[in-house]
C-alpha cells in the first residue's frame, strides 16, 4: 500500500481525541462516551443473575401456598369427619381468676376410621336470633386427660386417637357473643392430622 492509501495515524488519533474531548449528552450523564465504555464485569452479571433467581424463587414459593381463610369464615368439613363422630355435648360456665367468665363445651369424640388421628381443628358456630352473621370460633380440639382434682386437658397430639378410641374433649371460650341464642352451637371438624 502506498502512503496515500494508508490512513494517517495522526488523523485516527485526532478523531479519538476529538471524540473524548467533545462531551456529548451521554458523556455528561454517564461520565464517558458510549464507545469508550467497557461492558459490565462478569461479577456484576453474576450478582444480577443471583438476584433474579432469588426473586423468581420467592414468587414461586409464595404462589404455591394457599392463603389461609380468616378464622371467622365457615370452612368445609374435613374428609375424615365421618370417621370422627362428635356426641354427648354439654355446656358449662366457670369464673376465672381475673373475675371473668369462661364457657366450656364438653363432649365425646370417637375414631371409627382406620387411621390414627394426631390433631383436630374445629369450628364452633354460635348462632343468634337477630338475623346477623353468627360468631365462628376456630380452635384445636383438646382431650380431657384427668377429671380429679380438676379437669386437665391436653392436645390430641399428646395422646393420639387410635382406631376404635372414644375420648372426652373440652373446648374453652373466653367470650361468647352477647346475642348468642343459647342453643347448642354447631361444632364442625375442619382439619385432621392423620398418620
Amino acid at each position: 500500500m502506498s502512503e496515500l492509501e494508508q490512513p494517517s495515524l495522526d488523523a485516527t488519533e485526532t478523531a479519538k481525541t476529538n471524540a473524548t474531548v467533545r462531551p456529548t449528552a451521554e458523556a455528561a450523564i454517564f461520565g464517558a462516551p458510549l464507545d469508550d465504555r467497557e461492558g459490565y464485569s462478569p461479577a456484576a452479571w453474576g450478582v444480577a443473575a443471583l438476584i433474579v433467581i432469588v426473586l423468581v424463587g420467592a414468587l414461586v414459593y409464595a404462589g404455591r401456598k394457599k392463603p389461609e381463610p380468616p378464622p371467622s369464615t365457615l370452612q368445609p368439613a374435613d374428609a375424615y369427619t365421618t370417621s370422627l363422630p362428635l356426641s354427648q355435648f354439654a355446656m358449662s360456665e366457670a369464673a376465672n381468676l381475673s373475675g371473668g367468665k369462661l364457657t366450656y363445651l364438653d363432649g365425646h369424640v370417637g375414631n371409627t376410621g382406620n387411621r390414627t388421628v394426631t390433631g383436630v381443628t374445629v369450628q364452633v358456630v354460635f348462632a343468634n336470633d337477630e338475623a346477623l352473621a353468627p360468631q365462628i370460633d376456630t380452635l384445636p380440639l383438646t382431650l380431657i386427660r384427668t377429671k380429679e382434682p380438676y379437669i386437665d386437658i391436653e392436645p390430641v397430639s399428646a395422646n393420639p386417637l387410635k382406631p376404635g378410641d372414644d375420648r372426652e374433649f373440652r373446648l374453652t371460650f373466653e367470650t361468647v357473643p352477647d346475642n348468642w341464642n343459647t342453643q347448642m352451637p354447631e361444632v364442625r371438624i375442619i382439619h385432621t392430622d392423620l398418620k
